[in-house]
């Protein structure tokens, strides 16, 4: 099946380019029109690995791995100045994206998404891992609320779904908004019940160094397995699932830092967090990082948990680094128990990234 996924992409992304090419090639004579250079032209390709060394120390057990997290390939085929298509597949997974754009207004107002692709709750869900302070991405907030794994009702779907997005930027781009329809499944499959999730997602950037996020979303879940965060919900109950945060993310030549407030609520269970997240550049190349994160799985049975990071990143070549990172839990899941209890983590992470971008594609 992921096979059939890569391969249908594949396919999808040169025949929506070539498709453009034989279109414009027969308003021009054979002697004046290059094919093989606007293909060329029109495409993105971009591709990214990162990989490491985990060493953990949990209810007196050690583990030390190494391991290959991410090998993602992506295409962007920009077959018109209004619409384009996206294909990804991650190599150590499964098919992530697949949608197309289309530009409605003469100006970044107003375009329509229809796919595969991210859902909009949270500052961080949108965010590529490779533009990410922490080894292991997300705040535990945002991985369990967004679907990125840690949620068992949800499962593992990447901070992904299927749906339709309308999306835009007005005032010169301080205002961007984003409304969404999403299935609620997660990715590759289809919907569990017949009720959609609505997402919503709003960022004024009052200056140019400050951006303000504010994201929600209305729905009903269906429940793929079990949870020990939640018990009161059954595999393949159908269950009420609401979110929303607010948050900031600060950039200057001195400091970079990001933070937010969620909530969600799943049937009858609160669960409700917040992070701070940021890097002090302090040398060409070389940053400090440190993260304080705060999550409380299940405010009714006292499933709280506190994170912090500690480490440095070094930039060797344009998107390019090398990451070693401390990281402390004071609780974890053990043998289907909450256990409060501290946690131990020393990460070490390589990242590349490679990026060809046609002259007559958009970023």
């Amino acid at each position: 099946m992921q096979k059939e996924h890569f391969i249908l992409g594949t396919l999808a992304t040169l025949m929506a380019v070539f498709s453009s090419t034989a279109a414009m090639g027969q308003s021009e004579s054979a002697s004046d029109f290059d094919w093989l250079k606007d293909v060329t032209e029109r495409i993105q390709l971009h591709g990214y690995a990162q990989g490491g060394f985990d060493y953990t120390h949990q209810g007196g057990e050690d583990k030390a791995n190494f391991n290959l997290k991410r090998v993602l390939f992506w295409t962007n085929a920009q077959i018109t100045d209004r619409w384009s298509f996206l294909f990804m597949h991650d190599f150590s997974s499964v098919v992530q994206e697949y949608y197309t754009d289309f530009r409605i207004t003469n100006n970044k107002a107003l375009t329509v998404r229809l796919g595969q692709f991210k859902n909009g709750v949270s500052l961080e869900n949108p965010l590529s891992p490779t533009s990410m302070e922490a080894i292991d991405v997300y705040s535990e907030a945002v991985t369990f609320l967004t679907g990125c794994g840690s949620d068992p009702l949800m499962g593992v779907q990447y901070g992904r779904d299927l749906g339709l997005a309308l999306f835009g930027e007005t005032n010169n781009g301080k205002l961007r908004y984003e409304a969404q329809v999403m299935n609620g499944q997660g990715i590759n499959k289809k919907d569990g019940n017949k009720e959609k999730d609505f997402i919503a997602r709003l960022e004024y950037r009052p200056v140019k160094s400050l951006n303000l996020i504010a994201t929600g979303q209305i729905g009903r879940g269906h429940a793929i397995k079990e949870s020990l965060y939640n018990p009161d919900i059954k595999e393949g109950d159908n269950y009420k699932r609401n979110r929303w945060t607010v948050g900031f993310d600060y950039k200057s030549a001195n400091l970079n830092m990001h933070g937010e407030y969620l909530e969600g609520k799943d049937g009858c269970a609160t669960s409700r967090g917040a992070y701070v997240t940021g890097n002090i550049p302090v040398a060409k190349g070389l940053d400090i990082i440190g993260s304080y994160d705060f999550f409380n799985f299940n405010t009714s049975l006292g499933m709280d948990q506190h994170k912090a990071i500690a480490g440095f990143q070094y930039w060797f070549y344009k998107k390019c680094r090398f990451q070693v990172q401390y990281v402390y839990k004071s609780a974890y899941t053990q043998g289907g128990q909450f256990i409060h209890g501290a946690n131990h983590a020393i990460l070490a992470q390589v990242q590349v990234r490679l990026d060809y971008v046609g002259k007559k594609s958009k970023q």
